[in-house]
């Protein structure tokens, strides 16, 4: 394509995905059209930098890739295309310095979302990407992928014309800034292959952990929840058997667990939830003792102290972390048998039995297959129909992986969408 190229695609989501890609087409020449239903673009975008707007992640890229489970595959070319540097040096040419935090996570140096998405705009509008707003997809006016896309408007249903068109609406969270999962029913209608929706980087809520509760007891609520465990190692065990474990902190919530050690073993964790009706995780509760240090710890007598004041005193294990221990040990274990305290402060088994709401949660997994897409995320079903981002079958952690993967599938789309055109034009 040239700069005086006439084709026309539409792109149907003003997340990073759809954004993405509307940056690559732009810049070869094609004529965008980019539609959002709501007021303005990048709300989702706006609201992850709340907190500090995590990029990307800054380790090793062999580990990277493996950060998302069984699709690593699948987008590990899209990836290599654009991975975290190149996603650091884009920010760059758009004015926005980053730096690498404690945890390898990739930050702006000024933490904030808004100054890198005006700039994006400006440089989007710079060369010609046309944006509406309030313009809520409904589907095509005749044959889907070749006629003209029907929206709905604050002023009635209007229609729009492209060659070809990018979906990229965004998976089944946050409804309330957009991503409702509502294409799904559309999109299966149309024949096209769908895993079910489902939370991801989400709570879990406990399982009872007595006869007559329901979840957590009340004193462990009212004193804790909100509060960290921290540090901690969190192993799981998978339906395939295998083993997963991995350091860092969760949170206590009012009905279980949640938080960035929780969200890097969601799937094996909800793959279990799925298979067996429940999952036992095993906490370790003091990770830099090894267990023969801790079983000497415990074993060393304590006379007239509490076994708070002694694990405090000896291994420095205080507030949730012993709480957690009376919540879910028998009575007997704590106070007369060391050796299965010792195991437990090693790997305390938490049960949970199901994830969160959908709304209420980070992201979603399932979503179109890969398997009927082409190798640049053309619908097979459905010839002129691209999809990207979150909408995909795929899933990663928090940590920068969701948003770099998304912008990684909105270029590899927009990059088909390109040699399409050049294709029919030639």
């Amino acid at each position: 394509m040239g700069e005086g190229s006439k084709a026309t695609v539409a792109i149907v989501g003003g997340g990073p995905a759809g954004l993405a890609a509307a940056e690559v087409l732009s810049q070869a020449g094609v004529r965008v059209h980019l539609f959002d239903a709501m007021p303005s673009v990048g709300r989702k975008f706006l609201l992850a930098g709340r907190g500090g707007l995590n990029l990307t992640h800054a380790e090793p890229t062999a580990r990277f890739m493996t950060r998302f489970f069984e699709r690593s595959p699948t987008l590990q070319p899209m990836l290599e295309a654009f991975g975290a540097q190149a996603l650091r040096d884009w920010a760059k040419g758009l004015g926005i310095d980053t730096f690498v935090g404690s945890s390898n996570r990739v930050f702006p140096t000024d933490m904030k979302a808004a100054p890198l998405l005006r700039a994006w705009l400006h440089r989007l509008r710079q060369q010609g990407v046309v944006l509406h707003a309030r313009h809520r997809w409904v589907g095509w006016a005749g044959e889907p992928g070749r006629s003209a896309l029907r929206f709905q408007t604050p002023d009635g249903e209007v229609q729009h014309p492209a060659e070809l068109t990018l979906l990229a609406l965004g998976g089944g969270s946050w409804s309330r800034l957009g991503s409702d999962g509502a294409w799904v029913q559309p999109l299966q209608a149309l024949g096209l292959d769908v895993a079910p929706l489902e939370s991801a980087n989400c709570g879990f809520d406990v399982a009872p952990t007595a006869p007559d509760r329901t979840g957590w007891s009340t004193y462990l609520v009212d004193k804790f929840a909100g509060q960290p465990v921290k540090p901690a190692v969190m192993t799981v065990l998978d339906p395939k058997g295998q083993v997963w474990r991995q350091q860092g902190e969760f949170v206590l919530t009012a009905t279980g667990i949640e938080g960035s050690l929780v969200y890097a073993l969601g799937k094996p964790i909800r793959d279990m939830v799925r298979h067996s009706g429940q999952c036992t995780v095993h906490i370790d509760l003091l990770p830099q003792h090894t267990p023969e240090q801790v079983l000497a710890e415990v074993q060393r007598p304590r006379g007239p102290r509490s076994l708070a004041t002694h694990l405090k005193s000896r291994l420095n294990l205080h507030g949730l972390k012993v709480a957690l221990l009376h919540e879910l040990l028998p009575r007997d274990v704590l106070d007369h048998d060391p050796v299965q305290l010792a195991a437990a402060i090693k790997a305390l088994p938490i049960s949970v039995q199901r994830t969160r709401p959908m709304d209420e949660v980070i992201s979603t997994a399932g979503g179109v297959r890969f398997e009927g897409l082409d190798a640049h995320l053309m619908s097979r079903q459905v010839p002129g129909l691209f999809v990207a981002g979150e909408m995909l079958d795929w899933e990663a952690p928090t940590g920068g992986y969701l948003l770099t993967a998304s912008m990684a599938t909105g270029r590899w789309a927009a990059q088909g969408m390109l040699n399409r055109l050049r294709s029919s034009a030639s």
